[in-house]
């Protein structure tokens, strides 16, 4: 699972092992270490959460959380869907973007395992 960040908007980008992952379970979760302590770990989960229309993201205790429907959890490795996204005002004039995205392999060279990302629909050759 990746995230980008960049000011109030925030993307997540799975492989088809996460996205299965998520389906059975209803959760993962990524944390980076930047040192031997605790407070010196970012973390970050996607959850499957009941009674919701879309996503929706929390940060409590040095954790990122978004949430996405859980019957769309359930289903999204079945579909072709590319994924999900939503706009939330978490402040009076201040919204937070979230996206949620199947991760495609890229077109161009990159030193990073691709191997499980889900194959670039720009690869083909439309003849």
């Amino acid at each position: 699972m990746k995230i980008r960040i960049k000011g109030n908007f925030v993307r997540y980008r799975l492989t088809q092992t996460e996205v299965k992952t998520l389906a059975e379970t209803g959760h993962l979760t990524e944390e980076t270490w930047f040192g031997p302590n605790e407070s010196q770990r970012f973390s970050y989960a996607l959850k499957a959460r009941e009674g919701i229309n879309g996503l929706q993201a929390t940060f409590e205790g040095g954790v990122i959380t978004l949430f996405m429907p859980a019957e769309a959890a359930k289903h999204w490795h079945d579909e072709e869907r590319v994924g999900f996204d939503n706009e939330a005002e978490v402040a009076p004039g201040i919204s937070l973007k979230l996206l949620l995205e199947k991760d495609f392999a890229c077109l161009d060279d990159t030193d990073e395992d691709q191997s499980d990302n889900y194959p670039n629909p720009n690869a083909a050759c439309n003849v």
